[in-house]
């Protein structure tokens, strides 16, 4: 795996020396971290509260069977030793009925938050890249990374172009 980004690096370095060794204008590389871009446009800040708001919703939906369970363990903990063996196999049965019942919802809240993070975010992350490809062509950028790219490790700050995109995101608005 590492060799294989080690020889992608190299040949996209192969690339840019080359493409760019045909021409006299110097290679210039900017960076982008997406994530922060999108949280700092007015557009990402309403779709974060709007998502934050559908989380606080599915923990809320989630509170009372959470509190039902620790309220039969509970009941469970305090009553073994004086119920029969039937009616503690029943109490553990009921229990780990509700305990698979949370997770079940859990499991159904999780997907769905996911695929509203994904229905809301998604749109904002096309138009950003958008902005993106906007700003490389306007400002005569050679090569512009995404933050988050696998095999990015360091840059200098000198290269973030964060700012100047969620900037123009905002002018297009």
């Amino acid at each position: 795996m590492r060799v294989s980004k080690a020889v992608l690096w190299f040949a996209l370095g192969a690339v840019l020396a080359w493409g760019t060794a045909a021409s006299d204008e110097p290679v210039k590389i900017g960076v982008v971290d997406l994530e922060q871009a999108i949280n700092a446009t007015s557009e990402g800040k309403a779709a974060r509260e709007e998502l934050e708001r559908k989380k606080k919703d599915a923990e809320g939906q989630l509170q009372p069977l959470i509190d039902s369970l620790k309220a039969m363990q509970q009941e469970l903990e305090s009553k073994k030793f004086v119920l029969s063996d039937e009616a503690l196999q029943q109490k553990r049965l009921d229990y780990a009925s509700k305990a698979n019942e949370l997770d079940s919802r859990g499991r159904e809240l999780e997907g769905r938050l996911k695929v509203d993070t994904e229905r809301i975010v998604g749109p904002l992350q096309k138009k950003l890249i958008g902005v993106v490809q906007q700003v490389g062509k306007e400002q005569g950028f050679t090569l512009i990374l995404s933050r988050s790219a696998s095999g990015l490790i360091y840059n200098r700050e000198a290269l973030d172009i964060t700012d100047l995109v969620v900037q123009k995101f905002n002018k297009k608005g």
